[in-house]
């Protein structure tokens, strides 16, 4: 079964409500047995344009990654994140 990915640009507004974020996203994270893969705050643009901050989670299958992103947890993390930064989030599945 292919594997789903959560691909974030993130461009942070509020350094302090992010780490606070990072823990509900975290957990959440963890409890839907996600596995964040790249979590790079200078990634290198070579077309385009992007917000600085790049994080890739990879879930078990896209279901699941669609799950996590539903979930009460995250949406939770999501509303927090919302107020303290702009993001483009895409779920995507796996080959």
């Amino acid at each position: 079964m292919p594997k789903g990915y959560l691909i974030a640009h993130i461009a942070v507004h509020d350094a302090e409500g992010f780490e606070a974020f990072k823990q509900l996203s975290g957990a959440a994270i963890k409890a839907h047995d996600g596995r964040v893969l790249i979590r790079n705050p200078a990634p290198d643009l070579l077309e385009g344009e992007m917000k600085k901050l790049t994080i890739v989670v990879e879930f078990d299958s896209f279901q699941a990654a669609r799950t996590f992103y539903e979930s009460d947890a995250y949406t939770e993390a999501r509303a927090l994140r919302e107020k303290v930064s702009d993001t483009d989030l895409i779920l995507v599945e796996g080959i």
